[in-house]
């Protein structure tokens, strides 16, 4: 089935979406992006696009960052993801990438002076760890401080870094890197944020080691603390820990919750799915597939109300 892209304040079919070689985010990375995932109900043959107010929010504040002048308000982002989503009639899971960009055919290392515009298309993508449990290593690359580039924002060009973690870790034989902030404490993983179970309790990354802040670690978060009474620590947490955490799992839009068997060929708990761990993942995908109506306000219908 064909896609379509919203390119140039117009919907038009994703293959005629083509900016020029000279465009400056190509050269220089000078681009925002966001994930955003449009999750199908069969039983409903609805689509629920989740949390899509708070990812567009999220956009605005990494253009501000960036001095990207995004030219749409957020109300009219989501009607136009909306109705994306729609003209795609995609009846499975789908990925929706919105980008604010430098446009400028001009070289030159800056920021100011140039020209911005914004795309968005929608394609069908699975889960982005397509394991049931993930093998992970430390990478030998840190994230970068926030007086480096701002790792709190989605710019393109930052994404470097997690890309070289990634195949890292794949080359290595695991399914996914966890990278260490300057300080050598745990940051995130190169699409994911990181969560430990320690003594039936949730312990995260704080902002100071330089995460991004996930909305689906928002998310989880929230489920963990109304749902199941669970208290998230955000601290500062050693490499060591990990390995005798009690369970770990990842979370990120294209990643969902995905549980962490191992770290450094180190088996973490028993080896399995740990129980919080389980019970959060069905939370969120009840949550996310509009079939917990206690949070339907996350999720946006794309067919009808």
């Amino acid at each position: 089935m064909p896609s379509y892209a919203f390119y140039q304040n117009k919907i038009i079919p994703l293959e005629d979406a083509k900016i020029g070689i000279m465009t400056h985010c190509i050269h220089y990375g000078t681009a925002i992006f966001e994930g955003i995932r449009g999750n199908w109900n069969d039983d409903k043959k609805q689509t629920y696009i989740f949390r899509l107010k708070e990812h567009f929010e999220r956009l605005q504040r990494g253009c501000h960052v960036l001095n990207i002048v995004l030219h749409h308000s957020i109300k009219d982002l989501c009607e136009k993801t909306v109705e994306l989503v729609r003209k795609c009639a995609f009846q499975e899971d789908v990925y929706i990438r919105p980008v604010a960009y430098t446009s400028s055919h001009a070289l030159g290392v800056r920021l100011h002076g140039l020209e911005h515009d914004f795309f968005m298309f929608v394609i069908p993508w699975g889960p982005y760890l397509d394991v049931e449990k993930a093998r992970c290593c430390v990478s030998s690359w840190h994230r970068p401080e926030d007086n480096v580039i701002p790792p709190q924002i989605k710019a393109a060009g930052i994404y470097i870094n997690n890309a070289l973690a990634k195949t890292e870790a794949v080359n290595a034989g695991f399914d996914e890197a966890i990278m260490l902030s300057p300080d050598g404490h745990i940051s995130e993983g190169s699409g994911e944020n990181i969560f430990l179970v320690i003594d039936g309790k949730l312990v995260t990354p704080a902002s100071y080691n330089n995460i991004l802040i996930g909305i689906t670690r928002n998310t989880v978060i929230e489920l963990a603390e109304k749902e199941l009474g669970i208290e998230t620590f955000h601290r500062a947490i050693d490499r060591s820990e990990i390995y005798t955490a009690d369970e770990c799992f990842m979370t990120g839009t294209a990643a969902h919750v995905t549980p962490v068997s191992e770290v450094d060929n180190r088996v973490i708990g028993n080896g399995e799915i740990g129980k919080i761990t389980a019970e959060l993942q069905k939370l969120y995908v009840r949550v996310i597939r509009g079939e917990y109506p206690k949070y339907m306000h996350w999720c946006t219908p794309v067919y009808g109300k």
